[in-house]
């Protein structure tokens, strides 16, 4: 499945787990507090994916993007590959990185979610 480029601004190169080339699609929401959006790009990432890279990949994030990790809400999208088995559903996690301890996932419903302006098209 190719990811539609509306979930995405740019797609963004990163070093993954062993240093292996990986790509995830980027969007950032400029606020007081910048929201960033890792997007999950599947057969066209080579590497690691959003999840396994964790805080590196947000960590390389914010370098690239002059972000401060304390001060980002940062979220991963798996999108919906229309399968019929549920795990390939379109999923959206805001990830907690901070104290630098393993991190906390909390899904996001669709309320949530559109209330953040993450879904692409304002629908879910």
């Amino acid at each position: 499945m190719r990811v539609p480029e509306k979930y995405y601004d740019k797609i963004f190169d990163f070093s993954g787990q062993w240093d292996i080339p990986s790509r995830c699609g980027l969007k950032i929401i400029v606020k007081e507090n910048p929201i960033v959006i890792v997007t999950e790009l599947y057969q066209d990432n080579p590497g690691t994916s959003i999840t396994s890279a964790g805080r590196s990949l947000a960590e390389q994030i914010c370098r690239e993007e002059g972000l401060d990790i304390n001060k980002i809400r940062y979220f991963e999208c798996s999108p919906g590959t229309g399968s019929k088995l549920s795990f390939y559903e379109e999923e959206i996690f805001e990830v907690d990185f901070r104290d630098n301890t393993a991190p906390v996932y909390k899904r996001l419903n669709t309320e949530e979610a559109r209330e953040l302006g993450l879904f692409p098209d304002g629908s879910e």
